[in-house]
């Protein structure tokens, strides 16, 4: 029995070692000392294993990186690399990307460029420029100004929206005034598109400040960038009557608390905040309407509140 184990081991032995020697991974002092003479002579055979410690091609072409298709959907790693391409001057402040000189001789001046024939301007920014050109603080004279505001409608940068401006990085870049945005101010309520909506504005915003609605926490640059409401188009251009506050009345005397209005998004980003503002609705005085209307495909994403919150949406 012992001598039919050692029989066993030897021949699995013998087994092993001869499917090394088939697989090139035992060399025999002769072979390595036969193959290091051929090497000394400029032989070298043919490598029947790949390097894998060679750097791997890429799967996609970079065109096809770059195309549309490909950048669809976009991971969170990618929306924080594209934020932070687009905010390149993220550490300017007031004391190091604004020109205080320029506010010292004539005091705080604010210049509009003039509109650019065949440009096209949604409502809503007009009414700012209409608002800016009709103050105390308007200049037409770039000279005097301390501050500057694009004539170009920055407001909406969805490339799904009929009121997205085409080749804005170029139109902002050959404005003789630009200066790498120092001391500009750019107004913007909509960046990216549904449903990996990025804060990409198109273009460079250089040293100027930024004027934006939902702006993320760790792009907002403080005490330079301003943070805007997101307001409709048919916020009006001016405020109604005066408020008032009456003596010893804590809270202020009015009849609603909190009011929202505006769509609810069924999926993607702040549809979990959205979604939520229900439990906190009581038809009072928090009164929050949302729609279900969001996009093309809503109605494969409804749920069983939309047909009431549209009906009251819509009321």
């Amino acid at each position: 029995m012992q001598a039919k184990k050692r029989y066993l081991i030897l021949l699995s032995a013998g087994a092993c070692l001869a499917l090394l020697f088939y697989l090139g991974g035992v060399e025999l002092p002769a072979a390595r000392r036969s193959r290091q003479d051929r090497s000394r002579n400029g032989y070298r055979p043919e490598q029947p294993w790949p390097h894998y410690s060679d750097p791997l091609h890429a799967f996609m072409t970079r065109d096809q990186t770059d195309s549309e298709d490909y950048n669809l959907h976009i991971s969170p790693r990618q929306k924080r690399d594209v934020n932070r391409s687009v905010y390149r001057g993220k550490r300017c402040r007031m004391d190091s990307c604004f020109d205080f000189s320029l506010c010292q001789k004539n005091g705080f001046k604010v210049y509009v460029y003039p509109q650019q024939k065949g440009e096209k301007i949604s409502e809503s920014y007009q009414n700012i420029l209409s608002t800016i050109e009709g103050s105390r603080f308007y200049t037409s004279d770039p000279e005097q100004a301390c501050l500057f505001v694009l004539s170009l409608d920055t407001l909406d940068r969805d490339q799904l929206s009929p009121q997205y401006v085409h080749n804005l990085k170029t139109k902002v870049q050959s404005l003789p005034l630009w200066n790498d945005g120092r001391n500009h101010l750019i107004f913007n309520l909509y960046s990216g598109t549904w449903p990996d909506y990025t804060e990409d504005l198109g273009f460079d915003i250089g040293q100027a400040m930024l004027a934006k609605a939902s702006i993320g926490a760790e792009n907002f640059r403080p005490n330079f960038d301003v943070s805007i409401p997101l307001f409709s188009k048919e916020h009006p251009r001016t405020g109604g009557e005066r408020g008032f506050l009456k003596y010893n009345t804590i809270p202020p005397f009015r009849k609603y608390m909190l009011v929202f209005k505006g769509k609810r998004y069924l999926t993607g980003i702040g549809s979990d905040t959205r979604n939520a503002l229900y439990h906190v609705h009581n038809g009072e005085d928090v009164v929050l309407l949302t729609t279900c209307k969001h996009g093309k495909d809503w109605q494969k994403h409804k749920d069983a509140r939309c047909d009431k919150d549209n009906a009251e949406y819509d009321k």
